[in-house]
């Protein structure tokens, strides 16, 4: 009798949740920075005359230092241009850009935006009534790559957010109770940020299974009004979507407004095109991570335990954030150190001399029989002992005469990134229910593994293997959706509470 309780008292709670579209996964197309889509509308703009080959020694040298110029002085002290030998290549931060785009829809009728993705800030926000704004005039590549200026007015679905709404920041400077909430984000690269003022309208949403369905979901976002610095240029030409964890976040929104677990995973293509999925929770089988939350201001930070490099284990804690948006792995001293010369005393290739438009310390020169298992493997372990394999913790750069490979860390002087490199060839899941970073080897090209058994996937969410986990950071906003679905679950938990006991 207890059994049949039990499976009674769990598939209500499952069927509820579904009911609440918690089942649903919304995916969009991730193109990078150096994409052959974005190369060719970058080309057709005029914004990027010169583009490094993919593989080259310029390649690699414009990544990094676009990582340390979003990054700022936390990674290295460097000045705000770039140059390369042939003297006619001159890289600014304008010119280069967040790592990763999308298009979105948004209003009634829908209107295209393609905007960066950013995990290291929240607002949602594209250009709107503009007086500063970078210029969309004649830049339309491809229906991915259309730019545009959002209109209030235009928009039938379009509403403005008042100074009483919770997700009002800065009451401070507000006419009144409700007049329009302004809004203002300031990015770490100089002198670049977008203000304006906060307003609802509907993000048009589309399922990634085998049976598309539409969805309207009202967002909260910036009309960016006035923007500064890079973001002028062809940094964020059309917005920017921040994916971090606090309550005003796209990701928040859709998980208050009970359209999605909060939650979404990402991957990476080896083309440059790769997918993010909202409501993504991974799999059961998946490895996990706790994050390292600071109450006030939340990021998607963990622990790594030891690192394995070759034969060698690196015993030691050390925090790092884990950033889809940087391209490479950075590591304060003396891990990075302790890393780097364990890589080089097992490397049986000859050594580089040091060369400036390499951004990478430790270079070889690639051996005619040289092949995968000569080269020294490593893993990170995370807190919680689980293993994260890095399967390409090199780079290769093709010489006319011959291959050059390198370690793809780099000095960092003050903060330890996770960067995307590491990340390749797994779905990297971004759970900010359970506070977890979810882990599994992936092919960013199969669709259907992102489709997961719904019935482990909710026993999963409803607490086994979980992580005790601090207060979470989207309190306050109000939804009838959620604040019923706990309370029929509280309910329910009553009910059978004697019994599960």
């Amino acid at each position: 009798m207890f059994s049949s309780l039990k499976t009674i008292f769990f598939f209500l709670v499952l069927t509820f949740n579904l009911s609440y579209g918690y089942d649903r996964i919304f995916t969009f197309k991730m193109h990078h920075l150096f994409s052959e889509p974005v190369k060719n509308w970058s080309n057709s703009t005029g914004k990027l005359s010169h583009w490094p080959a993919k593989g080259s020694f310029e390649y690699y040298a414009v990544l990094a230092h676009r990582d340390r110029l979003l990054r700022g002085r936390k990674l290295s002290d460097i000045n705000a241009t770039l140059s390369f030998s042939g003297g006619n290549s001159t890289f600014r931060i304008s010119s280069l850009g967040f790592l990763h785009y999308t298009t979105v829809q948004l209003g009634t009728p829908g209107v295209k935006f393609m905007v960066a993705l950013d995990t290291g800030s929240d607002l949602f926000w594209v250009p709107c009534d503009c007086t500063q704004c970078a210029p969309t005039e004649g830049t339309t590549y491809a229906s991915d790559f259309e730019l545009s200026i959002y209109d209030p007015k235009g928009s039938s679905t379009s509403k403005r957010v008042t100074c009483n709404s919770s997700l009002c920041a800065h009451r401070n400077q507000c006419l009144g109770t409700f007049s329009s909430c302004p809004y203002i984000v300031s990015y770490m690269s100089a002198q670049t940020s977008t203000s304006g003022i906060l307003l609802e309208d509907v993000l048009h949403l589309t399922t990634g299974d085998g049976r598309p369905q539409l969805v309207e979901a009202y967002v909260t976002f910036g009309c960016g009004q006035v923007q500064s610095g890079s973001f002028l240029d062809v940094a964020a030409p059309n917005g920017l979507f921040g994916l971090g964890m606090e309550k005003i976040s796209v990701p928040s929104i859709l998980s208050q407004e009970g359209l999605t677990a909060n939650s979404f995973s990402m991957c990476f293509g080896s083309d440059g095109i790769g997918r993010i999925s909202f409501g993504d929770k991974g799999s059961p089988d998946q490895e996990e991570t706790p994050f390292n939350l600071n109450p006030s201001h939340p990021t998607y930070n963990i622990t790594v335990t030891q690192i394995r490099v070759g034969t060698t284990i690196i015993v030691g804690d050390i925090t790092a954030l884990f950033d889809s948006g940087t391209s490479f792995t950075y590591l304060v001293d003396p891990t990075y150190s302790n890393l780097a010369e364990n890589f080089h005393s097992q490397a049986q290739d000859r050594r580089r001399p040091p060369d400036s438009r390499i951004p990478f310390e430790y270079c070889y020169d690639m051996s005619p029989d040289a092949n995968a298992t000569l080269i020294p493997s490593m893993s990170l372990t995370m807190k919680g002992g689980r293993h994260f394999p890095v399967y390409d913790p090199i780079i290769v750069i093709s010489t006319q005469s011959k291959l050059v490979y390198c370690l793809a860390v780099i000095k960092s002087t003050e903060l330890n990134i996770i960067g995307q490199n590491f990340m390749t060839g797994y779905r990297v899941v971004f759970d900010r229910e359970r506070y977890v970073l979810g882990w599994k080897q992936f092919d960013c090209y199969d669709v259907g593994e992102t489709n997961t058994s719904e019935v482990e996937a909710y026993a999963a969410s409803a607490g086994i293997h979980n992580y005790s986990t601090p207060e979470s950071s989207n309190k306050g906003i109000k939804n009838s959706n959620s604040g019923s679905c706990v309370g029929l679950q509280f309910s329910l938990l009553a009910l059978f509470g004697v019994v599960l006991l």
